[in-house]
C-alpha cells in the first residue's frame, strides 16, 4: 500500500485504513464503511436549518474513490447508511440510481443501525443486523464490555492531536488491536471525542488512534492524543 493508508491488525485479520474513512480488509476483499447518513442534509432543511443539499452526492463520491482505490468484491456498510426513515422519498433520482448500481455491481452488505432500523425497499443487497467475516464480527453499535474481533461504528470517533503550535481535531479510526470502531463515513456526520466517557470500558489494552488527514492516515498512539491516557 501506499503511503495514504495506514495497515493494523484487528483480532489478527489486516486491516487497511484509507484516508477517506474507509477500510479494506485484503484476505476477504472487502470494503467496510460506516455511518453514511445519507440525506442528513435535507433532513435538517425540513426542520429549517438550511445546509448544502449535496451530502449524499459528496459521501457517494468519496465512497466510489474509495472503491476505486482498493477494487473490492464485497461492500459493507456498517449501519446507519441513511439518516431517517424517510430519507429515500427526498433523495435525489440520480443519487438513488447510483445507490442501487453500487449494491447490484457488488456482493453488497447493509447492516441495519439506530437511525436505519428498516432499509428502503429496492435498495439491493443484503440486509442483515451483524456479519461475520474471518476473526472479525461487524456490527453497528459497539457492545458494552471488550469484544474481541468486533468492527462496530455509531461513535463517530474522532480525535485531539497536540501539535507544538496547535490542536487538531480530526476523524479517527480506533482500536486496541482486539476491536475497532470506524469512523462515520457520512458527509454531514459530526464526531465524538475519544476522549468522551462514552468510551470508557470499550478498549482493555492502551488504543491507537487512525487519525485521518486531508490525503493520508496518521498513526497517533494514546500518549500522543489530548485527553486520552
Amino acid at each position: 500500500m501506499t503511503d495514504e493508508t495506514c495497515q493494523f491488525e484487528v483480532a489478527g485479520e489486516v486491516v487497511i485504513a484509507h484516508p477517506s474513512g474507509a477500510a479494506f480488509v485484503p484476505s476477504q476483499n472487502t470494503l467496510i464503511v460506516s455511518d453514511l447518513h445519507f440525506e442528513k442534509g435535507s433532513f435538517f432543511a425540513a426542520k429549517g436549518q438550511f445546509l448544502p443539499p449535496y451530502d449524499t452526492r459528496a459521501t457517494l463520491s468519496r465512497l466510489q474513490t474509495a472503491i476505486d482505490r482498493f477494487q473490492p468484491v464485497r461492500v459493507i456498510a456498517l449501519g446507519d447508511s441513511f439518516h431517517d426513515g424517510a430519507a429515500d422519498t427526498r433523495i435525489a433520482g440520480d443519487d438513488w440510481q447510483s445507490i442501487q448500481t453500487l449494491s447490484a455491481r457488488f456482493d453488497w452488505t447493509w447492516i441495519t443501525g439506530n437511525h436505519d432500523e428498516t432499509l428502503p425497499a429496492g435498495i439491493g443487497g443484503t440486509i442483515c443486523a451483524e456479519l461475520k467475516l474471518g476473526p472479525l464480527t461487524l456490527r453497528h453499535e459497539p457492545t458494552a464490555a471488550p469484544a474481541r474481533g468486533e468492527v462496530a461504528g455509531h461513535l463517530h470517533p474522532c480525535a485531539r492531536v497536540q501539535t507544538s503550535s496547535r490542536s487538531l481535531r480530526r476523524r479517527c479510526f480506533v482500536g486496541d488491536g482486539d476491536r475497532l470502531i470506524m469512523p462515520a463515513f457520512g458527509a454531514f456526520t459530526g464526531g465524538l471525542d475519544i476522549a468522551d466517557k462514552a468510551y470508557d470500558g470499550l478498549f482493555d489494552g492502551s488504543v491507537t488512534a487512525w487519525v485521518l488527514g486531508r490525503s493520508r492516515v496518521y498513526t497517533i498512539p494514546a500518549k500522543g492524543l489530548a485527553g486520552v491516557s
